[in-house]
């Protein structure tokens, strides 16, 4: 099957660090039990509560080097200093089988996507503002003060990247940003061809195409 083809939809949602990308995730597979998510491969370490295999699948960059060259990966890219992969066979199964995929990747893995999966759906998460990104990533206690500086300047470049993604959503207040992804969600699952790859039998006795 072509991935154009596959019943399933591909949502690609990336963000700068800190602009609130996991926690809206997070809430949106809480609401809406079509969706699944596919857990990325990285060589960083697990960040406070984090378990191999729910957040992220925790592996060294020897053995990440070798996945890579073996072509397991759609997409890998190296971001802050550390790799991260995203698993062919796990979302070619999952929507071959027709269910709804999110990944949470960076804006270059989303770019990837986008041209081995066309109909792949991107959304870029926005910060309100940049004091608010840096206090954002103050709040959540996880990195230094150099860390955090790093952060902020390869955020610039990555918010400059989300015109080339299809949605935008700015979240300043966490719940009208969450209001909006389930938007674009639901939205994409109502396109004609999205009906047609998912609902093919009820086209076919229509007959629609």
């Amino acid at each position: 099957m072509r991935p154009e083809d596959t019943p399933g939809n591909l949502f690609v949602v990336a963000a700068p660090s800190g602009a609130g990308k996991s926690s809206l995730v997070k809430a949106l597979l809480q609401l809406d039990s079509r969706l699944a998510v596919s857990v990325s491969h990285t060589t960083r370490a697990p960040r406070g509560q984090e378990q191999h295999g729910r957040e992220y699948w925790f592996i060294d960059e020897p053995s990440f080097r070798t996945m890579a060259e073996r072509g397991e990966f759609f997409e890998w890219a190296e971001v802050h200093g550390n790799l991260y992969g995203t698993s062919r066979t796990a979302i070619e199964a999952r929507l071959e089988g027709g269910d709804d995929v999110v990944l949470e990747i960076d804006w270059q893995g989303a770019v990837q996507i986008k041209r081995i999966f066309p109909h792949a759906v991107l959304i870029f998460i926005l910060p309100p503002s940049w004091e608010e990104l840096r206090q954002r990533l103050l709040r959540r206690g996880e990195d230094g003060p150099e860390t955090i500086a790093t952060r902020m300047v390869n955020a610039r470049e990555e918010v400059a990247q989300a015109r080339h993604f299809d949605f935008v959503i700015i979240n300043g207040l966490f719940e009208t940003a969450l209001f909006d992804l389930k938007t674009v969600v639901h939205s994409q699952r109502l396109k004609y061809a999205a009906q047609l790859r998912h609902g093919s039998q009820v086209f076919a006795a229509l007959g629609l195409s």
